[in-house]
């Protein structure tokens, strides 16, 4: 079984980009405005970040914006890779982001509940380079649309992951305990890690390397 590329999340500077690439990441996150969750910082900072990323790294702005100009404009204060969209597009209006930004992947989150889960994947994946499968909940009053550290059921997951024909991201709650199960359920492309490589919110270089050392076993 190949080994999922393994995306880093909730990057809040330089020097932890960095310690992410040199532990293997394949991809960043970098959190733009939530409306809850962690890793959330500045516009500017994401920028910044992001121009330091060496090609082939991927660098993914989180972005809670729902309308496709927002999205476009969140976009280009930071200039990232690819747009990762947390929350649902109005109007399944991806093609009027892919006109405006042509070169830039775009990866929409699902957050898994049921079959609806399954079928609101299906139809997405029509339409962006990739799916990823979080446990958010956007339906609360305050959205949770990452970050929440629990897991989902990883059975609707790969149902998801046999129904599409892009790559799959697994996030929510994966950590060095469960990854080779996960893993061996899902079969995804990527998976995607915040909280359970981290101290007291920031990256921790023990962790990183128990997690890459669990994921190569």
């Amino acid at each position: 079984m190949i080994r999922p590329r393994v995306k880093i999340c909730c990057i809040r500077s330089i020097e932890e980009a960095r310690l992410a690439i040199e532990n293997g990441a394949s991809a960043l996150g970098l959190v733009g405005h939530m409306p809850s969750g962690p890793g959330v910082i500045e516009d500017e900072l994401i920028k910044q970040i992001a121009k330091t990323v060496p090609p082939p790294i991927s660098t993914f702005l989180l972005t809670s914006e729902t309308k496709p100009q927002d999205i476009i404009s969140h976009y280009k204060r930071v200039y990232t890779t690819t747009i990762q969209i947390v929350d649902e597009l109005e109007g399944h209006e991806y093609e009027e982001i892919r006109k405006d930004l042509p070169n830039v992947k775009l990866v929409q989150v699902i957050h898994v509940f049921d079959d609806n889960s399954v079928k609101e994947a299906v139809e997405i994946s029509k339409f962006v380079d990739a799916i990823l499968l979080d446990s958010g909940n956007p339906h609360l009053s305050i959205k949770k649309l990452g970050g929440t550290g629990r897991t989902h059921n990883w059975n609707l997951s790969r149902e998801i992951r046999d129904s599409i024909p892009i790559p799959l991201f697994l996030a929510g709650g994966l950590n060095k305990d469960n990854i080779k199960q996960a893993v061996e359920k899902v079969q995804p492309f990527g998976i995607d890690l915040c909280s359970s490589v981290r101290t007291n919110g920031k990256l921790d270089p023990k962790k990183l390397k128990e997690f890459f050392k669990a994921i190569e076993k």
